[in-house]
């Protein structure tokens, strides 16, 4: 009788513990936990909550050890093989936690958590019909579980299928009507798809049902930008600040939608203000979106005769050069000394730190451009003709400071059509969202071709991500003539 009390009394602190961490009241939770292991022997049950704890509290090393010991001495449980599986994945331990998913779903064929699991291991190795496979059966198992339909809608977007990504989260709307989460799944395939009509209409569904958020009206404005739609745009961008003022990225959504859809240019003081704002996190943030164009850069420069032959290319203009990653890129590179110029001053202030730049200048580049009268070898300008929409008096000065033979070397985010085939702005340009601009191919050659340059050659690279899709650019080497000047 006095054992049949003891288990009584440990099994409801453990189950009490358990509702604490799944609450996320992990200090409440550790000393019922150490209760209970002091009152009952060892067990799965008991091992898995201290490791679920262990998670809570951020002690990934600590979890893996207990859970270690625990699969040590029953390895079949599908519940310690499934924890370790989410704490190896964690820890970039992808074979691992392969391993450990395959392991649950062999101990319980049918739990569809296990199924899920294992789905989001074969996701993260890029194995697509593995994960689709898994996925579908979780899927099937629970309809309803939001979860694990948006793990299959990744899964199916990935290996090509953006239509069954969107048709999995569609049901899953009208399964689970409340969940903000598939709705805003749904909007950002519909938007990473290009099918910016769509996406509207389903960010609208949600606000009229009540049932949406910031992301949702900050996608719905993206939508409404690249459909040209600046003015509703804007206003969908001041309800997500509404439900999000906080959000350093919204404010910065509301900023840039009060640019005006024809206007040639960024404003220099909308530019000044938002990379004064952007400093101290530019860096860090553009390498959480993978951008590329500074390494681009420098794969293209490998091909410049001079630096073939072994020679200097020299001295160099770095058009907007930021925080100076463009320098920093093509530093071991045969070219130098540099001379930056950039609107902000605190992103000046970043690039001096680096000591790259043998001067650097805070002015406007085409103010500059015209107020100097040296030639240059070689100018560069990463990712900055995105703030001009018409590109003809940029390249008219570029010309201008150009030695002939030189090289202008520069990107821009490429204009393409939307899911229906339509080219928004005019056809050459158009504003996009943050203040943006995307040139279209043909554009760019003839200004310029107008401007007395001739093309060397064009890359495709991916610029960055955004909402989890690529952005494609244009990446051009374009060359003054030598008999010009």
């Amino acid at each position: 009788m006095e054992t049949f009390h003891v288990t009584a009394d440990a099994d409801v602190l453990q189950n009490r513990a358990a509702r604490l961490i799944e609450e996320g009241r992990f200090g409440a939770a550790r000393p019922i936990l150490a209760a209970a292991q002091a009152l009952a022997p060892p067990s799965s049950e008991l091992t898995l909550i201290a490791a679920r704890l262990a998670v809570g509290t951020g002690s990934d090393e600590q979890a893996m050890q207990t859970l270690d010991r625990g699969i040590a001495h029953e390895p079949t449980h599908a519940g310690l093989r499934m924890c370790r599986a989410d704490v190896r994945q964690r820890a970039g331990d992808l074979d691992g936690a392969a391993r450990d998913a395959a392991e649950a779903v062999i101990a319980n064929p049918g739990d569809p958590q296990a199924k899920a699991i294992l789905g989001a291991a074969m996701l993260d190795l890029g194995r697509m019909a593995d994960a689709v496979a898994c996925l579908t059966e979780a899927v099937t198992a629970v309809p309803a579980d939001s979860d694990y339909r948006q793990a299959l809608s990744s899964a199916l977007e990935k290996s090509g299928d953006p239509d069954a990504a969107l048709a999995v989260l569609t049901e899953g709307v009208a399964l689970c009507p409340a969940s903000v989460a598939i709705r805003n799944a749904g909007i950002l395939v519909c938007i990473r798809r290009r099918d910016f009509h769509q996406a509207v209409r389903l960010a609208e569904q949600a606000r009229s049902v009540g049932i949406a958020d910031a992301c949702t009206f900050g996608m719905k404005g993206h939508a409404l930008s690249s459909l040209g739609q600046h003015d509703q745009a804007a206003i969908a961008y001041h309800d997500a600040l509404k439900l999000g003022p906080e959000d350093p990225y919204v404010r910065h959504l509301v900023m840039s939608s009060g640019l005006m859809a024809d206007s040639k240019r960024a404003p220099e003081g909308y530019v000044r203000t938002v990379f004064d704002g952007y400093a101290d996190r530019f860096e860090n943030h553009l390498i959480s979106l993978r951008y590329n164009i500074p390494s681009a850069i420098r794969t293209l420069l490998q091909a410049h005769p001079k630096i073939v032959a072994s020679l200097t290319v020299g001295p160099v203009l770095d058009l907007g050069c930021g925080t100076g990653m463009v320098a920093l890129a093509i530093g071991d590179l045969p070219v130098g000394p540099f001379t930056g110029v950039d609107l902000s001053p605190r992103m000046l202030a970043h690039a001096r730190v680096k000591r790259l730049y043998a001067e650097l200048r805070e002015a406007d580049i085409v103010t500059d451009l015209a107020a100097h009268q040296d030639r240059w070898p070689l100018i560069v300008a990463a990712d900055v003709l995105c703030y001009f929409g018409a590109l003809e008096e940029l390249l008219e000065q570029v010309h201008k400071r150009l030695q002939p033979g030189g090289w202008f070397v520069f990107s821009v985010e490429e204009l393409l059509p939307d899911h229906d085939g339509v080219v928004p702005g005019n056809g050459g340009w158009a504003l996009q969202r943050q203040g943006r601009y995307a040139h279209a191919e043909h554009y760019i050659y003839e200004a310029v071709c107008s401007a007395g340059f001739r093309v060397l050659r064009l890359d495709r690279p991916i610029v960055r991500q955004e909402a989890g899709a690529d952005v494609p650019g244009l990446l051009l080497a374009i060359e003054r003539a030598r008999h010009d000047g």
